[in-house]
């Protein structure tokens, strides 16, 4: 019998010119977004670690080597199938796949082609050999839509996860740092192959390493160690209510409540954020992050935990208040909440740092009312300044907005209201990026999903405003119908000779703001290659902001006339659509957007509350 064999293997040993097969009862890919953002968070914060501007490439071999964890193989009739971490391979294909893209006009671009297929027999064969995936693997390396509709969910979840790389991958790392990001991921990060020859040894790997009784997680070092220095006879109480919260902390996607304790101890108590440049010392808001038990232990005495009765009002009180709360914006973030619709919106577009946020300004001895009016603050502050840097062509991608937000973070804890809408809003006054800022906005890939939500906002905001019942949660549904975005004018340049020279210029006219609506995808099957003028009696069915588009919307529609009216916004019909009227409709979006996203609306909900 051969031996069990370990050795850690960077991301081009593992996947350079190797193929890997899957049992078919561990083919499904079930990574969600956040799984996604982490991960690319992760990578770019331990790269800009090391990374200086104008630094040569050669440079990056000097870095040092960061550990992604292990996948196991078990060897038999000789293929390699993977036992455990086809979930992260998946992903870093997915990843590699997207960095090609990124370089397909670059003169520097670094060659990953074999370690995203190999040539077999003359035929491309993707590295991870899942024959249900080929069809969509194929289509996002070439470069060319796919429609995964009436596919399986593993092969839906790798459509997405993929326009997830797409718009979460950092700004900071798509110029002159790529070639250098490259080289490190696939040379750098390493992962340890272990390599079994027998399924059952395999398994038997894989059922040890994820024995949850053999490792103790941080949440539950940091609940002995709290618990070691209480009074014995309060022990007892004090544990039911821990372990009772992580319960319905976990049932949240918080597995463990790691989320929400990094985002407690960082809103409550980091001062300091370690600065990006090479050889930076690790602060308060980055040890909280990654070791939180152990930080929590060196800064006791700053948290006021000098004796028994400290620890125990630790927990009886603030950690009984703030995961609460948690739980409370993490309910808010998966269903629309009256009130927090601002967290659930901020929630669609992937912010997982506004956790920390509504809780910085939150202590325990504030009312329900109080509470639920500071959430409010800084979820539409939050809702602001995303929306405006979307607008703007801006990354709202971790690795940019962390220390901004770490700022803004350390500002506002424990403000009560006046004085944080006061704050908040002055924030927003000095942005220099606005609405007004950028009067060409169109939809790229990079953008289109934060798009489709800004124009389901403003869809549901024309027609909740005209008398209709809300419907933001269903244009933004992942559920029949699913709605997307569509240009009212077809993808066909010969038709518009007579305004464009070249189908470039066709197409960035065709791709601005005031070209587009947010429509059923059947809708665009049916009706989207056709001429505006054959198609616009067909958006009578559809929203009001479509339907605006004709002039039967502004007879015989009370709710609707009343608003265009009371608003002042210049809603106008169009019997057609040249370059003329998506300037004008453009104009029109740009007004309705400083009406939703207004940064008076902080003030007026302190004056209001």
């Amino acid at each position: 019998m051969r031996p069990i064999e370990a050795k850690a293997k960077s991301v081009r040993e593992l996947l350079q010119d190797v193929r890997y097969s899957i049992d078919y009862y561990q083919r499904e890919y079930r990574w969600e977004a956040k799984q996604v953002r982490e991960l690319l968070d992760d990578l770019s914060e331990m790269f800009f670690a090391e990374y200086e501007s104008g630094m040569a490439k050669s440079m990056v071999k000097e870095f040092p080597h960061y550990f992604l964890g292990s996948i196991i193989i078990s060897q038999r009739d000789g293929k390699s199938f993977i036992v455990d971490g086809q979930q992260r391979l998946t992903t870093l294909t997915l990843l590699l796949i997207f960095l090609r893209s990124l370089q397909r006009t670059r003169d520097d671009s670094v060659n990953i082609d074999n370690l995203i297929f190999s040539d077999h027999f003359g035929e491309k064969t993707f590295n991870l050999v899942v024959a249900e995936r080929d069809a969509c693997m194929e289509a996002l390396f070439d470069g060319v839509p796919f429609d995964s509709s009436e596919q399986s969910e593993s092969v839906q979840n790798l459509d997405e996860r993929y326009q997830d790389i797409a718009t979460y991958f950092p700004v900071e790392l798509r110029e002159d740092a790529l070639p250098h990001f490259i080289y490190w991921l696939i040379g750098k990060v390493h992962l340890v192959e272990i390599s079994a020859y027998t399924d059952e040894e395999a398994y038997t790997i894989f059922e040890t390493m994820n024995d949850r009784g053999l490792s103790l997680s941080p949440t539950e070092m940091l609940k002995g160690y709290l618990l070691a220095n209480m009074e014995p006879h309060r022990r007892t109480s004090a544990n039911d209510l821990w372990r009772r919260r992580v319960q319905e902390l976990s049932e949240r996607r918080d597995e463990h409540g790691g989320d929400f304790f990094k985002s407690w101890l960082r809103s409550q108590y980091a001062d300091k954020i370690r600065e990006r440049r090479k050889g930076a010392t690790a602060e308060d808001f980055d040890r909280i992050g990654t070791e939180f038990h152990r930080w929590l232990r060196n800064a006791r005495e700053r948290l006021g935990l000098k004796c028994a009765d400290d620890f125990y009002q630790f927990v009886q009180q603030d950690f009984d208040f703030y995961s609460r709360q948690f739980l409370r914006i993490r309910d808010a973030q998966h269903s629309l909440t009256d009130g927090l619709q601002h967290i659930f919106y901020n929630a669609g577009h992937g912010f997982t740092l506004q956790e920390m946020l509504l809780l910085a300004p939150l202590c325990p001895g504030d009312s329900e009312a109080k509470i639920k009016i500071k959430l409010r603050l800084v979820a539409r502050f939050v809702d602001i300044l995303l929306t405006w840097r979307i607008w703007n062509f801006r990354s709202i991608a971790y690795s940019t907005m962390q220390y901004a937000m770490f700022l803004v973070m350390r500002d506002i804890r424990g403000l009560d209201a006046q004085p944080l809408a006061s704050l908040l809003h002055d924030r927003l006054g000095r942005q220099t990026e606005q609405f007004q800022s950028n009067s060409r906005l169109r939809v790229h890939q990079q953008n289109r999903a934060y798009l489709r939500r800004i124009l389901a906002r403003m869809t549901d905001y024309v027609e909740t405003a005209s008398g209709c019942p809300p419907s933001y949660p269903k244009f933004v549904s992942r559920s029949q119908p699913r709605y997307e975005i569509e240009h009212i004018w077809a993808n066909h340049p010969e038709r518009h000779k007579d305004e464009f020279d070249h189908p470039i210029d066709f197409a960035e006219e065709r791709n601005r703001i005031g070209g587009l609506l947010l429509l059923p995808k059947r809708f665009n099957a049916s009706y989207g290659n056709v001429p505006y003028e054959e198609k616009l009696p067909h958006y009578n069915t559809q929203n009001l902001l479509a339907r605006s588009l004709r002039p039967m919307a502004y007879e015989r529609n009370p709710g609707f006339v009343q608003f265009v009216q009371q608003s002042g916004l210049p809603f106008r019909p169009h019997e057609q659509f040249k370059r003329t009227e998506i300037e004008t409709r453009g104009k029109l979006y740009l007004k309705l957007a400083e009406r939703i996203w207004n940064p008076d609306d902080l003030l007026d909900e302190v004056s209001q509350g």
